[in-house]
């Protein structure tokens, strides 16, 4: 809380000082206001320093302006971070809704009504006499219903907005505290729910409570569990033996060198993360992963704003609202201004154009009075024209025939002129005709030469393999002739040798005949011998049998045994060597 924000709390107990409401203050209240406030912020208190400060003022009351001066050099100036910033606004509290708040029909205690006349001073714009803004309104609505757990109506409040004063668009905070009371926009909402909704939003802005809920945590030394509830702000997490905030049991400071990190399960707990400092580490377990999440996100971003150096997320929303303010306000004057700067203009274009059209008026009476004029001159013009048009026609009607003459002797020549062009014309045309037919001549006399040249060389080629023909087909025919011969010499070996193949073919089959008959003769021969031999053999006795046989080798062919005498076996032998020996006859 800036001095700004100790500033509003300190207006709102003066102006409840000023009971006729003019402006001023006597001197004995504002000396036990001094030392309230001196003994609320400890600072020690100088009782002559008020008189001295205004040793050379009248004996009357003091007002704001004259007051500001002291409280800025004796008071605001001593003040350090060292003192309970709600018993500061519940002593200016007290000042001043003793004499303004009206508890008729109102559905919040005191309490609730305070902790609204907080949120009024951080919420109001920087100027006096404080008020709240429509946009800032909606803003606290919308988060208090969000608080009750309620849906918020934009059409509501917009009808709302209609009701309020056309030329202001704010509220007091008296006002304020009435609209919320009287529950023009908590309707169906019991009590408690708007307490504990009003509760919400003022720790979230007025004592900077981000989050806030039950969490196990895990002791430094006993290593046990215990519930703890936990209020996060932009710079510490808080933990207390319950949520009545009688008994507070440790700080966790933060600063842009810690972290939060997610831990797995262990030692039965779930939904577990620890907060990293620089001097120790603290481990928590959440109820489920839904607020697991939410707060270490919320812890993350306060690290981040702690690292970065920037307010904590409401404050900044509220710097970047009236900033935008600010801007549309300006915007809004700049628009403002150069309306009324068109409007200047517009007025003195008006001026211009009236003193223009007055002009005008004069020199439209002046232009009649110059028509008439010349109307008249132009009558009297007219007559002298029209005689001397009299003449001018005649002189234009010998003018006209002598024209036609020359029209006509125009016309002639023009037409000899077109023939002469059409005659020039057509002889070109010749001309390039005749041109294009050398060109053409010329082109096909080369080609015929190029043609007459290709058909000497294709001659001569020709002429070549002509030459190269006859010389083959010379060659060809002797060689024809000799193969004839060597043919025709085959021919008479092979019927030679067919005819030497039919004899013996034939003499085979008679020396088969002949081989059966002997054999048939043998055989029975055989029969007869064996006879004789098993009736010698049964009356002699075992006698050796000496067969006839020949008195030479037997010899023994293809068509069997002795079938071809010794002299036919010779010569067959002799012959067959001499074909054996002999070359073979080229094909």
């Amino acid at each position: 809380m800036g001095t700004t924000s100790l500033l509003k709390a300190i207006w709102h107990a003066f102006t409840a000082l000023d009971v006729d409401k003019s402006g001023k203050v006597s001197k004995s209240q504002l000396k036990v206001l001094s030392h309230n406030l001196c003994t609320v912020m400890k600072i020690p208190h100088d009782p002559a320093a008020l008189e001295e400060h205004f040793r050379d003022d009248d004996e009357g009351p003091v007002s704001n302006q004259g007051y500001m001066p002291y409280l800025n050099r004796f008071i605001l100036d001593k003040v350090q971070d060292n003192f309970d910033r709600i018993d500061f606004n519940r002593m200016c509290w007290t000042l001043c809704a003793r004499k303004n708040l009206n508890r008729n029909h109102l559905l919040i205690s005191d309490d609730d009504a305070f902790k609204i006349w907080c949120i009024f001073n951080f919420l109001s714009e920087d100027r006096y006499p404080l008020v709240m803004v429509s946009e800032e309104i909606e803003y606290f609505l919308r988060k208090l219903t969000e608080a009750m757990g309620g849906s918020w109506i934009e059409e509501k409040f917009e009808e709302y907005k209609l009701q309020l004063s056309s030329k202001q668009q704010c509220l007091n905070v008296w006002e304020l505290i009435e609209l919320v009371g009287m529950g023009h926009f908590s309707k169906g909402m019991d009590r408690q729910t708007l307490s504990m909704g009003i509760n919400e939003v003022f720790q979230e802005l007025i004592l900077d409570v981000l989050k806030q809920g039950y969490m196990m945590k895990k002791g430094h030394k006993r290593k046990n569990w215990t519930e703890r509830w936990f209020l996060l702000k932009p710079n510490l997490i808080s933990y207390y033996v319950s949520e009545d905030l009688t008994e507070k049991k440790g700080d966790i400071l933060l600063d842009g060198n810690c972290c939060v990190e997610s831990l797995p399960d262990k030692e039965g707990k779930k939904c577990l993360f620890y907060v990293k400092c620089s001097d120790k580490s603290f481990e928590v377990s959440a109820s489920d992963k839904k607020k697991k999440q939410e707060w270490i996100q919320g812890i993350q971003t306060c690290i981040t704003l702690l690292k970065v150096g920037r307010p904590a997320p409401h404050h900044e929303a509220r710097q970047k609202r009236r900033e935008l303010r600010q801007k549309q306000q300006a915007e809004q004057e700049e628009l403002e201004l150069r309306m009324r700067e068109l409007q200047t203009a517009n007025e003195n274009k008006q001026r211009e154009l009236e003193a223009m059209r007055k002009k005008l008026e004069e020199a439209a009476a002046n232009a009649a009075e110059e028509e008439r004029r010349r109307l008249q001159t132009q009558s009297e013009l007219q007559d002298l024209y029209r005689v001397e048009m009299e003449k001018e026609k005649m002189v234009r009607q010998q003018m006209e025939e002598q024209v036609a003459q020359k029209s006509s002797e125009l016309e002639q020549y023009l037409q000899r002129v077109r023939e002469l062009e059409n005659m020039y014309h057509r002889l070109e045309e010749a001309l390039e005709e005749e041109r294009q037919a050398r060109q053409d001549e010329e082109t096909v006399r080369k080609l015929q030469a190029r043609l007459l040249e290709e058909e000497v060389s294709k001659r001569a080629e020709l002429e070549q393999i002509h030459l190269y023909q006859q010389q083959t087909i010379s060659q060809t025919q002797a060689e024809k002739q000799e193969l004839e011969r060597e043919r025709l010499a085959k021919e008479s070996a092979l019927q030679s040798a067919m005819q030497q193949l039919q004899q013996l073919e034939a003499d085979r089959w008679g020396a088969l005949e002949q081989y059966e008959e002997v054999m048939k003769k043998l055989a029975d021969a055989a029969n007869n011998t064996k006879s004789w031999k098993d009736k010698v053999a049964h009356h002699e006795g075992l006698i050796r049998l000496i067969q006839p046989g020949p008195k030479y080798p037997q010899k023994i062919t293809n068509w069997g045994p002795a079938a071809f005498t010794e002299t036919e076996l010779s010569l067959r032998e002799k012959d067959w060597q001499e074909k054996k020996n002999r070359p073979p006859t080229p094909q």
